[in-house]
């Protein structure tokens, strides 16, 4: 998220929310994005049609593709699709190998 200090507990960023993905996380799973790209900053999967957020890239990342621990090592690539418009949020995608 861009601006963490002034959204938090808007909905999408409540101390509630956070925690229920930390215990997903904790429970076993990760995000494949965060997986490959533990140090990416200012890549965000949604954009506030309001005050020009997406050209000024101003943005939360919410969009996720989550696995489960024992398919983590099959993860090739996650990839986030900010060039694709007409929502709001842009698409997500992954490649696994099986």
């Amino acid at each position: 998220m861009k601006n963490p200090k002034q959204n938090r507990r808007n909905a999408g960023f409540t101390d509630e929310e956070r925690n229920k993905m930390t215990e997903l996380l904790d429970a076993g799973f990760v995000d494949s994005f965060r997986y490959l790209y533990p140090d990416k900053e200012n890549v965000y999967t949604w954009w506030s049609y309001m005050a020009n957020a997406r050209a000024k890239n101003i943005g939360w990342r919410i969009d996720y593709f989550i696995v489960s621990n024992n398919l983590k090592n099959t993860i090739q690539e996650s990839y986030i699709y900010d060039t694709i418009l007409g929502s709001d949020h842009c698409p997500v995608g992954i490649d696994i190998k099986l």
